[in-house]
């Protein structure tokens, strides 16, 4: 065969230049325009902020290890499995608060208060919700930017979905205070003890407890339907790739 680009002579079968190293398989011809006396070349006019977006959120791997896919299959099917049962519960009964990922994100609830200690009592009860909901954010940008791993990014988005389902029965309940909190006590037991109960009587909100869990819910299930589209699609592109 011979190289579209220097022209060299290959073996059949090799998947780059042995002269010039260029991948065969992402060699795209370039193409000339002329504009006026000058010549631009097309291949590389590509530019603005979607093209950019999409290199970042859509990236692709050339070859696609048939073991790591076969893993991010079973790890696509598991959030597929435990989003849509997440998003069909409702916050109501504290679907959220039985499944073993809400022992995932209470440690990083509790982190958030001590995080956030310094800029005072309403910041600091803040940020415990604020904590938990960080640590899936900076995983995903993580992911997206220094690894280039957009799957793993889908689902760290995943995660934040279910994060704000996790939060929706904790904010129903300020006025109820009937759920158990840490220390195996409730909001009626202990004065302040409830974060969102302070949080959203300070704000003189606490009639609206229902529609901000309606809210933080149907966020986080729009959050987890995109994550699964997202994640789904980069799938069906790697499987093209994959190397067996």
């Amino acid at each position: 065969m011979i190289c579209p680009q220097c022209g060299s002579e290959q073996a059949d079968g090799k998947l780059e230049c042995a002269r010039c190293g260029i991948i065969f398989a992402k060699y795209r011809p370039r193409k000339l325009k002329p504009i006026g006396q000058v010549t631009v070349d097309e291949s590389e006019t590509e530019t603005g902020v979607w093209p950019m977006i999409r290199e970042i959120l859509l990236k692709i791997e050339s070859e696609v290890n048939v073991f790591y896919f076969a893993g991010r299959v079973m790890v696509f099917a598991l959030i597929a499995v435990l989003g849509i049962k997440y998003v069909l519960a409702g916050w109501e009964g504290n679907h959220a608060g039985r499944v073993f990922l809400h022992n995932v994100n209470l440690p990083f609830h509790e982190a958030g208060h001590l995080l956030f200690g310094l800029f005072g009592r309403f910041i600091t009860v803040l940020g415990g919700s604020l904590g938990q909901l960080l640590i899936p954010l900076v995983c995903m940008l993580t992911l997206l930017i220094k690894t280039r791993d957009p799957f793993g990014a889908s689902v760290a988005f995943w995660w934040l979905g279910q994060n704000f389902l996790d939060l929706a029965p904790y904010i129903g309940d300020a006025r109820a205070l009937k759920l158990t909190l840490l220390g195996g006590i409730t909001g009626q037991e202990a004065v302040d003890y409830h974060d969102w109960e302070f949080l959203l009587r300070t704000l003189g909100l606490l009639k609206w407890d229902h529609t901000l869990a309606w809210l933080s819910h149907g966020f986080g299930s729009l959050c987890i339907l995109i994550a699964l589209a997202w994640g789904g699609y980069l799938l069906y592109c790697q499987y093209g790739r994959i190397v067996r």
